[in-house]
C-alpha cells in the first residue's frame, strides 16, 4: 500500500523515473498488488447479475446459462489488451481513442464523439439502477417514498467519490464485493432444500447452447451487460494507471530494464484481471440460477416498480419469509457497489473525454482533481432525474446493455489497433493469446451486430 501511495503522491497520469518498481516475481507477491480488477467487479456485479441475469433465467429458465459463462470468460482478452495498451504507453483510453486512425470532429477523434451519443444509453441505464437502490430501500423503510430513497441514493454516492482517492474506492468495493457474493452463494446451496433445488439435469440443459426465440432479446442485453463490458474495458484502463502499473514500470524506451518491467507488470495485471473475471463468473452465474429455478418456476418476470418484490421471492422461497429482509440488504449492497464502483469510473473516463474534446486540462492534477469533485455530483443527479422520469428500471438497464453491444464494437476496433500497430514488439503476446483475442473478438462483434440491428428493426 505504501508504493501505491508513494506513486499517487507523483500522479500516476504522469510516468516518471521517481515512481520506478521492479514487479514481483512469485505469484503469491503478486497478490498484493490486485486491485483494478476488484473495482471493476463491484461494478459488473450490480445491474447486470441481480437485474438482467435473472430476468433472463426468469424467461429462458436454464437453457441460456450458456450465454452467461461464456459472457464473462470470453470478454476478458480485450480487457487484458486494453489493460496492456496501458501499461505499455500510459495513456488513458480516452487519450488513446484520441490516437485511433479516422477523422476528428474539432479536436477529438471520432470514437470519443461517438462514445459521448453512445453514452446516453448508459446513463439510462445507471438511472434504472439508482431506482434499484431506491426500491429496495422504500420497502425496507416504506415511510419514505422511492423519490426521496432516489436522491439519497444518488447524492450519498456523490459524496463517497467526489474526493476521488484510488485507496479508499479500491478498498469499499472489495468489501462490498465480498458481502454480495458471499450472499448470493448462500442462497443458491439454502436453494437445494427446497422445492426449487438444481439439479445436474438442469445445469447440462444450460450447456446444449440452445436459445429459445422468446428469449433472444434479453440475451443479448445480458450478454452486453453480465461479465466485463464495453465501458468497464475502458474503465479498466484508469484503474490500472491509478494502481500504479504504468508507472511502476515507468517511461517507455527502448531498454532491456523497461521490457523486463514491462513484462513483469502485465503480468500482474493478467492475475488481477482473470481473479476478478473468476469473482463475478461465480457470482453471475449464482444470480442466474436463482431466476431460472425460482422465478422461471413461478413464471414471475420482473418488471417496474414490482423489480424488487419479484426478486426478493427468490430468497424468500430460498429461505423463508424472514429472508425478504436479508434480501433487501444483499439488493441494496449489490446496486449500490455498481453505483459506487461505476461512478467513481465515470468521472474519470467522462472527464478525459471532456479533456479531450478540449474544455480543460485532464492531466494536470489539480483541475483533473476539481473535474472529478464537479461530475460526482453531476452524473448522479442525472441518473435520478431519468429514473425519476421513466420508472422503468428493468427496461432502463436493458437498454444500457444493448448500448454497451454497440459499444463493444469501438472497443474491439481499438484492441486491434493497440495490439497490432502501437504494441512493443517485445511485449507481443504467444499464440494462445491471439486465438483467445480472434475469438473474443468475433464473437463480441457479432453480438454487437445483431444488437444493432435489433435495435433498429
Amino acid at each position: 500500500m505504501t508504493d501505491t501511495r508513494q506513486v499517487q503522491e507523483h500522479d500516476p497520469y504522469v510516468l516518471s523515473e521517481l515512481t520506478i518498481k521492479e514487479p514481483p516475481t512469485k505469484w503469491f507477491d503478486r497478490l498484493r498488488y490486485l486491485g483494478p480488477g476488484i473495482i471493476l467487479s463491484a461494478s459488473i456485479v450490480g445491474s447486470g447479475e441481480l437485474i438482467a441475469t435473472t430476468t433472463l433465467g426468469a424467461r429462458a429458465g436454464f437453457v441460456t446459462l450458456w450465454v452467461i459463462i461464456v459472457s464473462c470468460i470470453i470478454k476478458v482478452a480485450l480487457q487484458l489488451e486494453f489493460g496492456r495498451h496501458a501499461i505499455n504507453t500510459g495513456e488513458t483510453t480516452m487519450g488513446s481513442f484520441n490516437r485511433l486512425p479516422g477523422p476528428k470532429f474539432g479536436r477529438a477523434n471520432w470514437s470519443i464523439w461517438t462514445w459521448l451519443v453512445i453514452m446516453i444509453l448508459k446513463f439510462i441505464q445507471v438511472g434504472g439502477i439508482v431506482g434499484g437502490v431506491a426500491l429496495a430501500l422504500n420497502i425496507a423503510f416504506p415511510g419514505v417514498s422511492v423519490s426521496i430513497w432516489t436522491w439519497m441514493a444518488a447524492i450519498s454516492v456523490a459524496l463517497l467519490v467526489f474526493k476521488g482517492y484510488y485507496q479508499s474506492i479500491e478498498k469499499i468495493s472489495l468489501a462490498m464485493m465480498f458481502l454480495f457474493t458471499l450472499l448470493t452463494i448462500a442462497c443458491v446451496a439454502f436453494l437445494q432444500f427446497t422445492q426449487y433445488a438444481v439439479s445436474w439435469a438442469n445445469i447440462f440443459e444450460g450447456f446444449k447452447f440452445g436459445l429459445p426465440k422468446a428469449a433472444v432479446g434479453v440475451a443479448i442485453a445480458a450478454f452486453g451487460i453480465t461479465g466485463v463490458g464495453g465501458d468497464e474495458i475502458m474503465y479498466y484502463n484508469y484503474w490500472c494507471i491509478e494502481k500504479g502499473y504504468a508507472a511502476f514500470t515507468g517511461p517507455k524506451k527502448d531498454t532491456p530494464d523497461w521490457v523486463r518491467r514491462a513484462r513483469g507488470w502485465i503480468k500482474v495485471m493478467y492475475a488481477d484481471a482473470l481473479f476478478s473475471m473468476v469473482i463475478y463468473t461465480i457470482a453471475t452465474a449464482a444470480f442466474y440460477l436463482l431466476g431460472a429455478a425460482v422465478l422461471h418456476g413461478r413464471g414471475e418476470i420482473p418488471k417496474g416498480f414490482a423489480m424488487v418484490e419479484i426478486l426478493s421471492g427468490m430468497y424468500t422461497e430460498t429461505l423463508g419469509p424472514w429472508a425478504k429482509d436479508i434480501f433487501l440488504i444483499g439488493a441494496f449492497v449489490v446496486l449500490y457497489s455498481t453505483l459506487f464502483a461505476g461512478l467513481a469510473s465515470w468521472t474519470r473516463i467522462l472527464g478525459d473525454a471532456l479533456s479531450q474534446v478540449g474544455l480543460y486540462n485532464f492531466y494536470n492534477p489539480k483541475t483533473r482533481s476539481r473535474a472529478i469533485a464537479i461530475l460526482a455530483f453531476l452524473i448522479p443527479i442525472a441518473w435520478a432525474l431519468l429514473f425519476l422520469f421513466m420508472k422503468a428500471p428493468v427496461f432502463m438497464v436493458l437498454i444500457g446493455g444493448i448500448g454497451t453491444s454497440i459499444m463493444l464494437m469501438i472497443v474491439i476496433y481499438a484492441a486491434i489497433h493497440y495490439r497490432y500497430w502501437r504494441l512493443t514488439k517485445a511485449l507481443t503476446p504467444g499464440k494462445a493469446f491471439d486465438v483467445w483475442f480472434w475469438i473474443s473478438a468475433t464473437v463480441i462483434a457479432f453480438v454487437g451486430v445483431y444488437g444493432i440491428i435489433k435495435l433498429i428493426i
